[in-house]
């Protein structure tokens, strides 16, 4: 299915996941088509229990009922049913800056990039109301945890206002259920190298009777465990490496007392240490070459990602705007 509005002779689709948000959907819908009065709001609600529904599709938008519950399920299906050249994606809680959009598309679009990140600034204010206590920090801690360990430069990895292409999101695999989906949509970008960039916009406080669907510890937990995995399976060489690194530390300092004693009276009396220091040796070993093989199982898949996203066009530029 084609959608989207055109801007700059791109189609350009606004994709908007929903859960119980009927006191701030509308006010989103308005004010993107304020911003840009062509674009068609998509909402994809996800088992809402108000009028989430029913009062985005009054304030113009299509209405997708995705019934997996989470927001990387949604996230899944928006990027399946969607196609469209350009795609803006924005939590429907009306926190984000909506005239920020165009300037965000053009980014993307002026310096050719897969994707642009719109960074959150909030005023000294608000920011009490906008971020609930350690969310700021926790933010940070995993937004630096990630460039730590794949690279690049992000600042605000968990934002959820962000610009696509085509290409980025037809090769997305989408495989996170619930918000840890941000954490793999960053990852995709840095493993497949694409150019991506960030832009600052203004996010502001939910509006009345809108409530954060987000847990602080239990979607914090995810989070670390989405980083956990993505650097088993996308680093398993550093990962299989360092643990075969630390077994055969190990074995060695049982070793050496054990080696000492042969040394100085030709006898190993410690047979059991001896041989729990071989056993981890070979288990250091096998660790080592798990991470090799594993590395080479990657950058095989790594590869075929590269080619899936090469193999669908960039957008194509056009001087005109409409």
């Amino acid at each position: 299915m084609n959608h989207g509005s055109i801007y700059r002779g791109q189609r350009v689709a606004l994709i908007v996941p929903c859960y119980n948000e009927e006191a701030a959907i509308s006010q989103v819908i308005k004010a993107f088509k304020l911003a840009m009065p062509q674009i068609k709001p998509y909402v994809f609600d996800n088992n809402s229990i108000d009028q989430t529904s029913a009062v985005a599709a009054q304030a113009g938008a299509e209405v997708v009922r995705v019934t997996l519950q989470g927001k990387g399920n949604v996230v899944r299906r928006m990027f399946a049913d969607i196609d469209a050249d350009v795609y803006v994606m924005v939590d429907g809680d009306n926190t984000y800056e909506a005239a920020a959009i165009k300037r965000l598309v053009d980014k993307l679009l002026d310096e050719r990039l897969d994707m642009v990140v719109g960074c959150r600034v909030t005023g000294a204010d608000v920011a009490g109301d906008a971020y609930r206590r350690g969310h700021r920090w926790g933010n940070r801690m995993l937004t630096q945890g990630v460039m730590r360990i794949f690279g690049g430069y992000f600042t605000d990895m968990l934002s959820g206002y962000r610009v696509f292409t085509r290409r980025y999101v037809k090769s997305f695999p989408a495989l996170s259920r619930g918000f840890e989906t941000e954490t793999e949509l960053t990852v995709h970008v840095l493993e497949l190298r694409m150019p991506y960039g960030e832009m600052e916009t203004v996010y502001g406080a939910r509006p009345e009777g809108s409530v954060s669907k987000l847990s602080t510890y239990r979607d914090g937990w995810r989070i670390l465990k989405t980083i956990g995995r993505l650097y088993v399976s996308e680093r398993p060489l550093a990962f299989f490496g360092g643990c075969g690194i630390v077994l055969a530390v190990i074995s060695v300092a049982l070793f050496i007392p054990v080696f000492a004693e042969y040394m100085r009276d030709g006898l190993v009396p410690r047979l059991p240490t001896a041989v729990l220091s071989a056993s981890i040796m070979s288990c250091a070993l096998l660790s080592f070459v798990c991470g090799l093989v594993l590395d080479n199982v990657t950058r095989g898949r790594q590869e075929m990602k590269r080619l899936a996203y090469l193999n669908i066009s960039a957008p194509v530029m056009k001087s005109d705007t409409e």
